[in-house]
Parts: structure tokens; sequence; C-alpha cells
């Protein structure tokens, strides 16, 4: 490790320890991800209470990054990326709304690439429950099938819908457990200027 990752190190523990909005949002990830392994339901009073104190915060401090527009932009931001997912029942609600509020405390530009990370991350711990349960081969398959069976539906005027495929789960994942990795490791990447 260089100067320049150790310093880039340190900062960001600097910045989880003195930025309230940073480490308000790791802690309402980790209780998420806490929630969703043990019931699977992440509680609207975590997802809706986090995005309005991100809301709050915005409206309270906006030269911390920014302020009430840029945290509005980032929780719709957060929100309308998920939706699809929802709406074709490859996730559940509270996933997307864990997503907005994520996008509540890093605003626009930190959610679109927030999303990408959560994407990354939930398709490695997609593969690797699918490798350690020896399913790999089946979910490629499901994923395949469904992936033509979208382009039918949209090509035929059809609203799309996951649960048309005639495909059997592989099993399911606790996706607000890749929304809170993914989002910590946007966090460390912007941190060390790798994104």
């Amino acid at each position: 490790m260089d100067f320049t990752e150790f310093r880039a190190a340190a900062e960001l523990l600097g910045m989880l320890l003195t930025d309230l909005r940073s480490l308000t949002l790791l802690l309402l990830l980790l209780a998420a991800a806490i929630c969703d392994l043990r019931t699977r339901r992440i509680p609207n009073l975590l997802t809706f209470g986090g995005a309005a104190i991100a809301l709050l915060y915005g409206l309270a401090a906006p030269h911390h990054g920014g302020g009430l527009l840029w945290a509005l932009g980032g929780l719709g931001l957060g929100f309308a990326l998920m939706l699809p997912l929802y709406l074709l029942r490859a996730m559940g609600a509270g996933d997307v709304k864990l997503m907005a509020m994520a996008g509540a405390f890093i605003g626009p530009d930190g959610a679109w690439q927030a999303v990408i990370f959560v994407f990354i991350t939930g398709g490695i711990a997609a593969m690797a429950y699918a490798l350690w349960h020896r399913v790999a081969g089946k979910l490629l398959r499901n994923t395949l099938q469904t992936t033509e069976l979208l382009f039918v539906t949209v090509a035929a005027g059809i609203r799309p819908d996951a649960r048309a495929s005639s495909t059997q789960s592989v099993g399911s994942l606790p996706y607000g457990v890749s929304i809170a990795l993914g989002t910590v490791a946007f966090l460390v990447a912007r941190q060390f200027t790798w994104v």
C-alpha cells in the first residue's frame, strides 16, 4: 500500500467517523441487511425513516454535499432504477424502498453508480449461491429462458411478468444484503476515487 492508498484509507475511516450522513447510511444499511437475512423483509420504518432522515439532513445541511433537491433526486433515481425489477416480480418492494433510501443519502450521481455496484454484488451472490448448492447450470438455463420470455412478451406488447416462466426457481436471496454491500462498495470506491 503506497502513501496515496494509505491516505485514502485514512480519509475513508475519518469520513465514517465524522460524516453523520455516511455513518447514518451505513448503520441503516447494516440494519436492513440483518433484517432481510433474518426475516426476508425490510421494515418500512427503516426505509421510510431513513429516507426522512436523509431529506431532513439535506434540508438542514445543504452545504455538506447536497441539499433537499439533491436528496430527492437520489431518492427518485434509486427508486426508479429498481422499480422495473419489482414490476417483473424479481425483487421485493422493500428492496426498492431500500435503494431509494440509500439514493436519498448519496444523491442522484451516487444512486445510479451505486445501483451498478448493487447489481454486480447481487450477481456475484447469486452465482455463489448457485455454485454452493450445485445448481449453476439450472440458474443459467433459467436466466436464458426468462430473458427470452421477456423479449417475447415485450415484442407482443404484453406486460412482462417473471412468474410467467415455467422454470423452477433455484432459490431466493435476501437482496437487501446485496444492496447494502453494493452501496458500501460504491462508497469505498468513491472515497478512493475509483469511480
